[in-house]
């Protein structure tokens, strides 16, 4: 386990519990041996994420002597004392084991360090100092009554009001305080707490409950914030499954599934999408129609290998903007565009070729659009030829043909223009908010078909 940091570990935990991956696999991920992984993961769902924040003891001999009893008498497992008791590892108690028959079944604490000087003269002449004293003084019995006596009033001091019994997480809190104090197992604390009538009595379920439920709440809390902060950076464009990818980014492996719950607790919900006009450019045939070469399979392997462009209108109070980019079909990404105040020749010609400045080597890419007035025009065809590229045109009337160029319009409308238009006074806000959107799209807007990576992000991984 020393191998181990303690962010490991609560990642171990959350990977078997939330995404239920065996300990065979993250015994091979964390070079960890299979048996030291399903001790840790028993050990935190007996006792809670808290477990792992327990400082180094220093167990007594009656501490060690009542775990051994457990073993050699009542014939209990190792493995499930260890594990009732909170110990980091089987293994202390194997070596406990293995001394007390080493030293003729006698516990013989090994002294840490070089005392300091007084301090050993001290123990010379009294011969014991005054903790193995009082051990040895006490016998079980007393001990015993002794700690029931200190666990008692411990519950009796919880502060409540005279007419309330305290909550089932004080109790809780104060019997974990008490093993670390005491040294002694749950079942001990809870049957001299349950024995006392005038005591709140708590099962030993319902405090692994509390403990796990507490636990759980403070792993909640800090979710939240995360989701929120997500949330708000991001102009509240994402949704449940976005806001989970972004989470993993961030080290945070949560289910989809509480992901959403969580953020319906926060009423935080993603943009709806809302039904737009498509903008047409086709005015009948006024150049040479080209064949699909496209047929709906959109994707590509590499980047530069299917490229498609269309044009989409904005209208604010009465006046209207034209956008025209292209998408590559394996990143997703805004290769380039235009934005102009009339959907002409010259818009569709400056996007290629700044397209082109951008990514030169353009040789067999595929130049999918629609039939729109501009792409029948021979300029624009003669300059795809004269580049290397084959032109690819949809079917009249057929939408879908056009789906990736189209979905993207449905994205970029919805996070930043349906329920924003009271946001710009003019064209030129507008066409200002439309750049910084692509940048942010390019840039930071994470897509879960690529694998939770942004588009620039994607195209990196797939040509490293």
């Amino acid at each position: 386990m020393s191998k181990l940091s303690k962010q490991d570990k609560v990642e171990i935990y959350h990977l078997w519990h939330d995404y239920q991956i065996g300990s065979t696999e993250l015994s091979q991920r964390y070079r960890v041996g299979r048996t030291n992984i399903s001790y840790l993961l028993a050990l935190i769902d007996r006792h809670g994420l808290a477990i792992l924040d327990q400082p180094y003891t220093a167990y007594t001999s009656n501490f060690k002597e009542q775990a051994l009893k457990r073993i050699i008498v009542d014939h209990e497992p190792l493995y499930h004392v260890a594990l009732d008791l909170g110990l980091k590892s089987r293994g202390m108690l194997s070596n406990w084991l293995r001394e007390y028959r080493k030293n003729g079944y006698n516990i013989v604490n090994k002294q840490r360090g070089r005392p300091p000087h007084d301090q050993k003269r001290t123990a010379d002449q009294t011969g014991k100092s005054s903790t193995q004293t009082r051990e040895r003084t006490l016998t079980p019995a007393e001990l015993k009554a002794e700690n029931r006596e200190r666990i008692c009033k411990k519950i009796e001091r919880l502060s409540r009001p005279a007419d309330q019994e305290p909550q089932a997480a004080e109790i809780a809190q104060a019997v974990t305080q008490l093993r670390r104090e005491l040294k002694v197992s749950v079942t001990f604390i809870l049957d001299a707490i349950n024995a006392n009538p005038n005591l709140p009595h708590l099962s030993r379920s319902n405090y692994y409950y509390t403990l796990k439920k507490k636990d759980k709440e403070r792993d909640n809390r800090e979710i939240m914030a995360e989701i929120k902060a997500i949330y708000e950076e991001h102009k509240h464009r994402y949704g449940y499954r976005r806001i989970t990818a972004e989470l993993r980014r961030r080290g945070l492996l949560v289910n989809h599934k509480k992901v959403q719950r969580l953020m319906n607790k926060l009423k935080l919900f993603g943009i709806v999408s809302k039904r737009w006009h498509k903008y047409s450019s086709y005015r009948g045939t006024q150049g040479p129609i080209k064949p699909d070469l496209i047929k709906r399979s959109f994707s590509a392997v590499y980047p530069n290998h299917k490229w498609y462009s269309d044009v989409t209108e904005f209208k604010l109070k009465g006046q209207k903007t034209y956008l025209s980019p292209i998408i590559d079909g394996c990143t997703q990404e805004i290769v380039s565009y235009t934005i102009s105040r009339s959907p002409n020749l010259k818009q569709t010609m400056d996007m290629l070729r700044k397209a082109w400045h951008k990514y030169p080597a353009l040789n067999g890419l595929i130049f999918h659009t629609d039939q729109g007035w501009q792409y029948q025009h021979l300029q624009f065809q003669a300059w795809l030829k004269n580049h290397g590229i084959s032109q690819s045109m949809s079917r009249k009337g057929n939408s879908l043909d056009d789906g990736l160029m189209e979905g993207f319009f449905g994205i970029l409308k919805r996070e930043m223009f349906y329920g924003f238009e009271k946001q710009f006074k003019n064209l030129n806000e507008l066409e200002d908010a439309i750049r910084d959107y692509i940048e942010y799209y390019n840039q930071k807007r994470i897509k879960i078909k690529l694998k939770g990576l942004t588009p620039i992000e994607y195209r990196k991984l797939v040509l490293s």
